[in-house]
């Protein structure tokens, strides 16, 4: 997990986004190449310059790239807000709106509703331009609330 963190950015997120970087090197999220822009408050934004090797056979962006981009940014804006905690998806819904072919995939994400053991999200993936291509839902159980 790279990290471009803007200026504004606070100490206790750039070290939150150094802890979760070490981590993310070997796992799937370095494999695909996805990177977080920022994190606040609860809002992140991550994006994924799109390469070949993310394209399903038609030579579009793979859903389960769009996936793994929304779950992961909703996950990371659930763990922002319990950073002492471990959370895990218990639910995703996605709508795939258009296709992509090349460029930047930009995700928002934002928390809807918080409470003691389950975090709301929603995330929207879009193009440098503010095209929508996919948006979703998701449920985060937070471990050891």
């Amino acid at each position: 997990m790279s990290s471009s963190m803007e200026a504004d950015s606070s100490d206790k997120a750039k070290k939150l986004i150094a802890k979760w970087a070490a981590a993310a090197e070997q796992s799937f999220w370095g494999y695909i190449g996805g990177e977080v822009q920022t994190l606040g408050d609860g809002h992140t934004e991550v994006f994924l310059d799109i390469k070949p090797h993310h394209m399903n056979l038609i030579g579009i962006l793979h859903g389960g790239v769009y996936a793994t981009l929304i779950d992961s940014a909703m996950g990371l804006v659930a763990m922002a807000a319990r950073p002492d905690n471990a959370v895990v998806t218990t639910n995703l819904n996605l709508n795939y709106v258009s296709p992509i072919k090349e460029g930047r995939l930009i995700v928002t994400a934002d928390i809807v509703h918080e409470s003691r053991n389950m975090i709301s999200t929603q995330a929207f993936a879009r193009s440098e331009d503010g095209k929508l291509y996919a948006f979703g839902t998701g449920t985060f159980r937070i471990l050891g609330a």
